[in-house]
């Protein structure tokens, strides 16, 4: 089977295994039960008609001429119409016997024993008319009970067989019709069989793929939250053997992070002592230009560590989510940009409340805006929200971003040419946070010129139901 016609899913793959393999033994447990049935019903119904032509024969040879004729009228019923000849009738021109005719043969050679001449021919009708009501019962479709077929209800034979006294009893015998309809028994077993197995399958894969499913779970909420409690290390050998290598990743992963957080910490800790230092002599100078500039070094390096810190920690990861305003919050940041003389606008309104660390989201959307008001001159924020995603573009009319850089500047400390002033280049991690904080929410940011004038930063956060 082609790759593109499998289904995509591990359980649909392993139910689509079993119910094909459940499909193919019930087809081929049905072909065998149709030949055994078949072969039953020829060797029952072929062994009945042999049997009684034997019967009738033998009765006729120990009759006398008057007798024989007296019971040969009585004997003759369909579906076995019996008469006397002096001399076998030829066969018809053409007709070939059957399989079943041979086996026929067989069998009533088999019950008159040796020596008897026995000749067995397909015959088109009987003598006779085969009188209405004298074929064999069989169930109608149509309604309760049984109605009896008009005519031969199956293949007629013409035996002919040579009595004692040399004369012939020839029989006209019908076989039963074979039955082409598949028995409802037979159809009700197979479906009963069917419908158990498939469901026994569908639990059986459900019960194995389910775990799988858990695994992507957890390390999907493993990229938001490195603190999640561990996976239950319950289930099959192999379950318990990949939840306890996940839970040992998460523990090594959670303790490097640590160890680099309580480094960067005691670094902040150090430096901070120096540059007080270094601010109280810079207040001791005369030259106040000279005041100034080391004023200002001091305050952008205390920016860069304070920068490198929270970015180092995972800017506040043990924040509990809470139900989040996003109308309201992007109000309040307006609000203080234009406290600062800024502009910024916002377009659309989100539906519902999205849950989220409230720091940390603030702090994402005001990475956002403060780049958009610092490189392009102000800021539009458009909310598109679905049950599915929530969608919010910040747009500026600042000169844009070369394509080759879109994707660099999301790098830690990585600043264009024209940022590096001390006025508007800061410290080339706000974008780096911003996409970091995105990430934590299952989301991400991607930067794109935009068509007239300006850049478009798209932050995209998931909804889940």
């Amino acid at each position: 089977m082609p790759a593109r016609l499998l289904p995509r899913s591990l359980f649909g793959r392993l139910l689509l295994v079993l119910a094909g393999g459940l499909l193919v033994a019930q087809l081929l447990s049905a072909a065998i039960n149709f030949a055994e049935r078949d072969r039953l019903l020829l060797n029952a119904s072929g062994m009945q008609q042999a049997q009684r032509i034997a019967d009738v024969v033998r009765l006729l040879d120990s009759l006398g001429p008057s007798e024989r004729e007296r019971i040969a009228a009585v004997l003759n019923v369909p579906p076995l119409v019996l008469s006397l000849q002096d001399a076998p009738r030829a066969p018809l021109g053409g007709a070939q016997p059957g399989p079943r005719a041979a086996m026929f043969t067989a069998m009533l050679r088999a019950s008159l024993g040796a020596g008897r001449e026995v000749r067995v021919d397909p015959a088109a009708a009987p003598d006779r008319p085969w009188p209405p009501g004298a074929g064999h019962h069989r169930m109608m479709g149509g309604g309760p009970g049984f109605a009896r077929t008009a005519g031969p209800p199956g293949p007629v034979l013409r035996t002919q067989v040579q009595l004692q006294d040399g004369r012939w009893a020839r029989f006209d015998s019908a076989l039963p019709a074979a039955d082409g309809t598949l028995p409802w028994r037979l159809a009700l077993t197979l479906a009963v069989l069917l419908a158990a197995v498939l469901l026994l399958s569908y639990v059986a894969v459900r019960w194995v793929t389910r775990p799988l499913h858990v695994l992507a779970d957890a390390a999907e909420a493993l990229g938001r939250d490195i603190n999640r409690p561990p996976l239950a290390e319950e289930g099959p050998l192999e379950i318990r053997q990949a939840a306890r290598a996940f839970n040992t990743m998460q523990q090594r992963l959670a303790r490097f992070i640590e160890d680099r957080t309580r480094i960067f910490a005691a670094m902040s800790h150090d430096l901070k002592t120096p540059l007080t230092r270094l601010r109280l002599r810079a207040d001791l100078l005369d030259d106040e230009e000279l005041r100034g500039r080391m004023e200002s070094d001091l305050k952008e390096m205390e920016t860069m560590v304070s920068h490198t810190l929270e970015f180092m920690r995972g800017m506040g990861g043990g924040e509990a989510c809470q139900e989040v305003d996003v109308t309201a919050l992007l109000e309040s940041l307006q609000s203080d940009n234009e406290a600062m003389g800024r502009t910024v606008r916002i377009v659309g309104r989100a539906l519902a409340p999205y849950p989220a660390r409230v720091a940390l989201l603030r702090r994402c959307l005001g990475n956002l805006i403060d780049n958009a008001v610092l490189y392009g001159e102000r800021a539009t924020v458009r909310v598109d929200d679905t049950p599915q995603l929530l969608t919010i573009r910040v747009e500026d009319e600042g000169p844009g971003i070369p394509a080759a850089e879109l994707e660099k500047v999301f790098e830690p400390f990585y600043r264009l040419e024209q940022s590096r002033s001390r006025e508007t280049g800061g410290s080339g991690l706000g974008l780096a946070i911003a996409r970091n904080i995105a990430h934590m929410h299952g989301g991400d940011i991607a930067l794109r010129n935009r068509a007239t004038r300006g850049l478009e930063a798209v932050l995209t956060l998931p909804r889940r139901s």
